[in-house]
């Protein structure tokens, strides 16, 4: 979502000083079960949910023209201003918390703290930060389920958590984290090496050649910390290979796809379920996205019992700061004239842009369309190998390439703070139902713009009464109407960027 490290075209890791947040009255929490009660309910939970799923199966059918998932390899956790009208709403157990200002204030080891400064060069707690370590880091060691903006100083949370419930001198695991894909993964054992260089703690992570060697296959896992994907973390689980008995911690990152019966949510639950039999008291639960469907949101509070919640309204994310608007077209030509003789001619001055299509084979057909007319434009879809991907992602972050053309594989992720203008050339929308618009996809391919506190654009290109009725539903979704660009004005699109902020007059 390219390593968790800062990217060097980021802002600087320390954030500014913020002005205080409106105060949001949090609605009163009911009265939190107590610990014993809490466990049995969660581990029916767990139970009825794992052995119903597994039964039926929820991984949809193999289809080559299907869109693709997000890679989150990409993702960073630079620390960056947040909006000021950032408001957090949390709902906490009856543990009282208070934000904290300073690292200091959490009780860190001094070889977390050095690793914070020195390592990872940070100065004070970002916003979500400052709310979230204290309830992670509080006993009684209360769940978690908490959202924020990606960039915003999410994977520091839960891996300073992490670490900071380790024990050094025992010789055993005791922290687990569970990613979506087998980049993701790499990306925070990274940050962790980062961050816990001075804390004499060692990780496995499933992507290590190491665990991959034919002698190391039943090799006893023996690291303090374990990260890796949901399949193969259950196969070291089956194979004996780790030992659960002294964890006490687990967190899911991404989980809103951790949790959605489209993701990996069988995996996440077996995966809870060997935990609870395999530990005296259930782990630590942490669960870390930047989205939460409803639906995710309901599933997630009921196999995560008595958890403290945050959460930022979905409007508040990213459109405050990225103006949108939509084109009406009439035909799939008239999408490509508009590009080439509209906007391609604004792209040079504006930053850096991306178009953002459904399929692999119209990402495909829309590069060859534009090269041939004489822009340079590259393509990333999911069908590509990882080096290949690697490389198109390295030549838009040098700025070698301005224009990129993907599929939803960087709907997510993708933190390049140049990029100023987002093109859906096809609107997002649910694989099962083309005309079920899909918020959270749509409002993560926009948030592509507009990173790092800096203005963004985005276009909707729509083709026929299915597109325009998907985008007035994300317009009412999100309470945030969407106006019209004129087609046939050829100076309206000029103006309208003027209008973002991302043009003045004289260029």
């Amino acid at each position: 979502m390219s390593a968790e490290d800062p990217a060097p075209d980021a802002a600087p890791a320390a954030a500014t000083e913020e002005p205080p947040a409106a105060e949001t009255p949090a609605p009163a929490p009911a009265p939190a079960p107590a610990a014993d009660d809490a466990a049995p309910v969660a581990a029916r939970e767990i139970d009825a949910a794992a052995d119903a799923l597994e039964k039926v199966g929820v991984s949809p059918p193999a289809d080559p023209d299907a869109p693709d998932a997000p890679d989150l390899a990409l993702k960073s956790d630079v620390l960056v201003e947040e909006p000021e009208t950032e408001v957090v709403k949390t709902v906490v157990s009856d543990t009282p918390y208070a934000s904290a200002k300073s690292f200091e204030e959490l009780g860190l080891s001094k070889e977390l703290l050095q690793g914070l400064y020195s390592e990872m060069k940070f100065e004070r707690p970002s916003k979500i930060q400052g709310e979230t370590l204290p309830m992670i880091l509080t006993p009684p060691y209360r769940n978690l389920i908490a959202q924020a903006h990606n960039g915003s100083g999410k994977t520091t949370c839960f891996t300073l958590g992490m670490l900071s419930r380790v024990d050094p001198t025992s010789q055993s695991p005791q922290a687990l984290c569970i990613c979506p894909t087998r980049e993701l993964a790499i990306q925070n054992v990274n940050v962790m090496e980062k961050m816990g260089k001075y804390a004499n703690i060692s990780i496995a992570y499933t992507a290590d050649p190491r665990w991959t060697e034919r002698a190391s296959r039943r090799d006893k896992i023996v690291d303090q910390v374990v990260i890796g994907t949901p399949g193969k973390v259950l196969g070291w689980m089956r194979e004996k290979q780790l030992n659960c008995a002294g964890m006490k911690i687990l967190v899911f990152d991404e989980a809103d796809q951790m949790m959605d019966t489209d993701g990996h949510r069988v995996d996440s639950l077996k995966i809870m379920k060997h935990l609870k039999t395999s530990t005296k008291q259930m782990p630590q639960v942490l669960l870390f996205s930047a989205t939460f469907s409803e639906r995710v949101k309901d599933f997630s509070t009921k196999v995560v019992p008595n958890a403290n919640q945050i959460f930022l309204p979905a409007h508040e994310l990213s459109l405050d700061v990225i103006k949108q608007y939509r084109v009406n077209v009439t035909s799939t030509d008239a999408k490509e004239v508009l590009l080439k003789e509209k906007i391609f001619p604004l792209c040079d001055k504006i930053g850096q842009t991306i178009i953002f299509v459904r399929t692999r084979e119209g990402c495909k057909r829309l590069m060859r369309a534009m090269n041939a007319a004489g822009y340079k434009c590259t393509a990333i879809e999911g069908g590509m190998d990882h080096a290949d991907r690697d490389r198109v992602v390295k030549e838009f972050r040098d700025g070698l390439t301005k224009i990129l053309i993907s599929t939803d594989v960087l709907s997510r992720g993708l933190d390049v703070s140049t990029v100023t203008l987002v093109i859906n050339y096809d609107m997002p929308v649910e694989h099962s139902n083309p005309r079920q618009p899909n918020f959270e996809t749509y409002l993560h391919r926009i948030g592509r713009s507009g990173r790092f506190g800096k203005k963004g654009a985005a276009f909707n290109l729509l083709l026929g009464a299915d597109e325009k009725a998907v985008l007035d539903s994300i317009a009412d979704h999100f309470d945030h109407p969407v106006p019209e660009v004129k087609f046939e004005d050829d100076d309206a699109f000029e103006k309208v960027l003027e209008e973002a902020g991302l043009m003045s007059k004289e260029d």
